[in-house]
């Protein structure tokens, strides 16, 4: 029997092309909107979270606050973090352990290709192991620095996927371990390449021995960041807290002044995806609001369309028809109405989505901009678009329903 209603309902819409179309105009565009703009949204929010996932609650990170328009992380700050803070944070109850973080932008220079990226510090003796462990630093090839490694570079997952360098270089496959490059115009062995983290900062990233990274770079006595791991993650709003007030003894200002910043991967990640819920409810809103321009033309379509079929209502009638029957004819295809919309929608904001994001990385060159289209969404967007239809087309089949035979048939 309800297929008998969905072949009427599909029989009855093909009559009328131009209109099932006009009228399913508003409710495609309005599913559009919420796949695409939501997709690109999902996709970005796990991009972000992947650039923070691989490191614990249980970690903070320290540096100078001030304007940075280009350059690495806590750099060109007026004041910049003292390194000897570290030996200070590392007696602070309930801190584990605390390293100073150097980083650099440097020339890299491989073959015939060039190109600029970040270079940082891997600390040395018996914190070495720590901090590879911290910051999960796996080598998917060759072998992690030692401290006997003197023009001796790890290179992040990206310099051997050609990433970093592009595929048009001259050396197609990358830069592995046991071959020779060029940092700042000095030459360096490549000891190992390390496995892919989702996290841009490191995978485009080169790491050296502090003591080599300070002759190369030259030691001011100033730190760029300082990360710290605490001993138990219930208590890094305690440690948090306890950094922040012997920084402000250390830095002589006060609280509320601070020209300086304390703060977890989480706490960020938290902040982004607050940032980004603002974002998509705005979406929501306006896709909400064409969706429900788009129902309102279904319940328009309906009504015109029990208005030209009155005869045949009274037919149906006079031949033994139900109330219900009639009511569950013209719901249906009501629903059906909203249900192809939906449909077209997800198929049109599907193609948007993914055609944006490939315009953006083409562009912008960045892997961030991704596409997450969740099974979900899809089901939502199409369960919702159906009960859409049939919400706008209660009215129109209740109407068609209580006409009475005799009147039916009268109408021209």
């Amino acid at each position: 029997m309800i297929r008998d209603y969905f072949r009427i309902a599909t029989l009855n819409l093909r009559k009328r092309k131009l209109r099932s179309w006009l009228t399913m105009i508003g409710i495609f565009i309005g599913v559009a909107a919420v796949i695409s703009l939501i997709g690109l949204g999902e996709g970005l929010r796990t991009a972000i979270s992947s650039q923070f996932g691989f490191l614990g609650s249980d970690i903070l990170s320290i540096q100078a606050s001030g304007l940075n328009y280009a350059g690495s992380p806590g750099s060109g700050v007026i004041d910049p973090l003292d390194n000897k803070l570290v030996d200070k944070i590392e007696r602070i109850r309930g801190v584990e352990s605390a390293y100073n973080r150097y980083i650099e932008i440097a020339t890299f220079e491989f073959k015939d290709a060039q190109t600029f990226g970040p270079i940082t510090t891997i600390p040395e003796g018996v914190d070495r192991k720590t901090f590879e462990r911290l910051l999960n630093l796996e080598t998917m090839e060759g072998r992690m620095l030692t401290d006997t490694d003197n023009r001796r570079v790890l290179l992040g997952y990206n310099y051997a996927k050609q990433v970093v360098f592009g595929e048009d270089n001259v050396f197609k496959k990358g830069i592995h371990a046991g071959d020779k490059l060029y940092i700042n115009d000095e030459q360096f062995e490549v000891v190992g390449v390390l496995e892919k983290s989702g996290n841009f900062m490191f995978d485009g990233a080169a790491f050296l021995n502090e003591n080599v990274f300070l002759d190369m770079f030259g030691d001011d006595g100033t730190t760029d960041i300082i990360a710290v791991k605490v001993e138990d993650e219930n208590k890094v709003e305690m440690v948090k807290e306890s950094i922040e007030k012997l920084l402000r003894k250390e830095r002589n200002v006060k609280k509320g002044e601070e020209d300086f910043v304390v703060q977890s991967p989480q706490k960020i990640l938290e902040t982004l995806n607050s940032t980004l819920f603002a974002v998509q409810l705005f979406v929501y809103i306006i896709a909400g609001i064409s969706i429900v321009v788009g129902g309102i033309g279904i319940m328009n379509t309906m009504y015109t369309a029990v208005l030209e079929r009155t005869k045949e209502i009274g037919i149906m009638k006079a031949i033994g028809a139900k109330n219900s029957t009639i009511f569950t004819l013209f719901f249906i295809e009501s629903g059906f109405l909203g249900m192809v919309g939906g449909l077209i929608g997800i198929a049109l904001g599907m193609v948007l989505a993914y055609g944006l994001a490939t315009v953006g990385k083409l562009a912008l060159g960045s892997e961030l901009i991704q596409v997450h289209i969740p099974l979900y969404l899809i089901l939502g967007a199409l369960t919702g678009s159906f009960m859409l239809g049939t919400f706008f087309g209660v009215i129109p089949a209740t109407q068609a329903s209580k006409l009475q035979p005799v009147d039916a048939l009268r109408s021209k």
